[in-house]
């Protein structure tokens, strides 16, 4: 096969850069001590996060092209059909498959199966892979082992720091963005602080860069940006959100649970009396479940194609409305 690029000098240029480019990270992770370190310290997550940022910024600008996305999108579009999954039916029947577990296993062997893990965990002394496979083979769950090992080692916190600026330097249309930046500050001066925002993640969905993409974006505009934690419950993330004062809470979903936890956010944050917290969503959400989560009370949905701007302009103005209602 003939490679036309053969001995182009552009080619080669490109090869060069980019093995330059690699080699210069290689170099930076080794005056920190390793990979490990690098990972540790957060570095390398922020830097990923840092690209996916930038990634978006010029995908919303419009600078890189995603056919049916962010140009040449079908006027009208098809119907997806999906598989309906009954998310408390299936909490329910879990839980009652635990529950008949644990009536039939021998309760006695397998707490001293878990204290024995806890015991090497602690002295430091045996297999713990193999302790926790024989705790599980007597019917322990994997979460009563992991409080085992959590008794000794504790439980690891993920870290919800953002990178800044990254966002506002790649996204390449400056009149639109600076005119939201100007109103996000006149509503600064107009009620004596920025306008607050909390990103959530709620259940067990565990994938957070595009909820860090999202809060990176808003704090680059001028809001003021929390972070939750992974694996929220509801109870949770609308006690941050009072406690934060929040005006909103956005939550970012991609596991399919939106029509259970948004609802049960929402319940929560009346429940607790904070009426004037608006929740918007943003995420993998099918069409066909907008009119379901609007009726649930959400003030916006922002499914995948939506510039941030877009989406953080409708968030302010949502905010306006219920302040100018106080």
């Amino acid at each position: 096969m003939i490679d036309p690029w053969a001995g182009s000098y552009m080619m080669e240029k490109l090869t060069q850069d980019m093995a330059d480019a690699a080699w210069a990270i290689i170099e930076e992770v080794d005056a920190m001590g390793g990979m490990t370190r690098a990972v540790d310290s957060g570095w390398a997550k922020l830097k990923i996060e840092a690209s996916a940022a930038e990634k978006q910024a010029r995908i919303d600008s419009g600078k890189d092209v995603i056919v049916g996305v962010n140009k040449y999108k079908l006027a009208q579009q098809d119907k997806v059909d999906i598989l309906e999954v009954d998310n408390v039916k299936v909490r329910e029947g879990q839980i009652a498959r635990l529950q008949q577990i644990k009536a039939k296993r021998d309760t006695a062997q397998v707490q001293a199966a878990l204290q024995a893990l806890t015991e090497a965990a602690r002295s430091g002394q045996g297999n713990l892979l193999d302790l926790s496979i024989k705790a599980v083979r007597l019917r322990a769950t994997v979460g009563e082992v992991s409080d085992a090992l959590e008794a000794v080692f504790g439980r690891h916190r993920a870290d919800i720091q953002k990178v800044t600026g990254v966002y506002a330097a790649a996204y390449d249309s400056a009149e639109g963005w600076d005119k939201l930046k100007t109103e996000i500050a006149a509503f600064a001066q107009d009620h004596g602080r920025r306008p607050r925002v909390m990103i959530a993640k709620l259940g067990q969905d565990g994938h957070d860069r595009g909820a860090k993409v999202v809060a990176t974006a808003f704090a680059d505009l001028g809001f003021d940006v929390d972070m939750g934690p992974l694996f929220q419950t509801p109870e949770e993330c609308a006690r941050q959100a009072i406690e934060n004062d929040v005006h909103a809470v956005g939550v970012s979903t991609l596991a399919a649970g939106h029509k259970t936890l948004v609802p049960a956010i929402i319940a929560e944050l009346k429940r607790q009396g904070a009426n004037d917290i608006i929740v918007f969503v943003g995420g993998v959400i099918p069409q066909q479940d907008y009119d379901f989560l609007f009726e649930a009370g959400v003030k916006g949905i922002y499914g995948p194609g939506t510039p941030i701007p877009a989406s953080a302009k409708d968030v302010l103005e949502q905010i306006r409305a219920v302040q100018g209602a106080q």
